[in-house]
């Protein structure tokens, strides 16, 4: 099994997630779009794609022209059925390329607040294990995709999460976090921490606790399970 990575900028990798796809076996390639050369590989040849985030806005094509030919790619593994996995830019780039709107929220919602996850009985749709708390770092958001199914929201952002298609994951925050990665995004991003009622203050951030992370990579845990089952299963029309 192969899986690939899209990683927007050096201090959002996939700290959790490269853990468990090495633990399951997957051969790991990573496109880093902050620098050259940015190839992106033949559809065909993976399993699994997972986007990262990252500060820049899916509408900034004109300061990042490497946008134009990543959501092309994005498309051609939507097309082609690929498991796939989109976390908060990576979330917003799904839902620009299934057509939907894609704009600055009227609040950032920053650190760690609830999730709340909407109950569906199909076994085709993703559920998540009950209410959670997750990490924040957004301060853009999105209407849903036609065809969409919402999968959570949250106080300060409605579209939290949601599922297109069979094998099409969304997701506005970050469950892949680790306490070294929280580390490096307050370090590189910490300008944005002005105090308002969804953005918390650096220490407060930083004093999540061991099982603060480890209930959060057990929400990841099961979503990359439930996907890697749709990557064994292969495309399906």
């Amino acid at each position: 099994m192969h899986a690939h990575i899209l990683q927007h900028v050096p201090f959002e990798g996939p700290g959790y997630i490269g853990q468990w796809l090495q633990m399951y076996g997957y051969n790991i390639s990573v496109t880093k779009l902050y620098e050259e050369p940015r190839q992106l590989p033949d559809i065909n040849s993976i399993d699994m794609v997972v986007m990262m985030g990252g500060p820049m806005s899916v509408n900034d094509e004109a300061d990042y022209p490497w946008l134009i030919d990543e959501k092309k790619w994005i498309q051609q593994a939507i097309d082609a059925g690929k498991a796939t996995l989109g976390i908060c830019l990576g979330a917003q780039l799904i839902a620009d390329v299934l057509g939907a709107k894609v704009y600055c929220h009227s609040r950032k919602e920053i650190g760690w607040f609830p999730v709340t996850a909407i109950e569906h009985q199909s076994r085709q749709i993703f559920q998540f294990s009950d209410n959670f708390k997750a990490f924040h770092w957004h301060g853009e958001t999105f209407d849903l995709p036609e065809g969409a199914i919402q999968l959570a929201s949250s106080q300060a952002c409605k579209h939290q999460a949601f599922q297109w298609g069979r094998s099409v994951l969304a997701l506005q925050f970050h469950l892949e976090m680790t306490v070294e990665a929280v580390k490096t995004i307050v370090e590189h991003c910490r300008s944005e921490l002005i105090a308002d009622d969804f953005v918390q203050e650096e220490a407060q951030i930083l004093s999540a606790s061991r099982a603060d992370y480890q209930a959060l990579n057990q929400q990841m845990d099961k979503l990359l399970v439930w996907l890697h089952e749709m990557a064994k299963d292969g495309p399906q029309g």
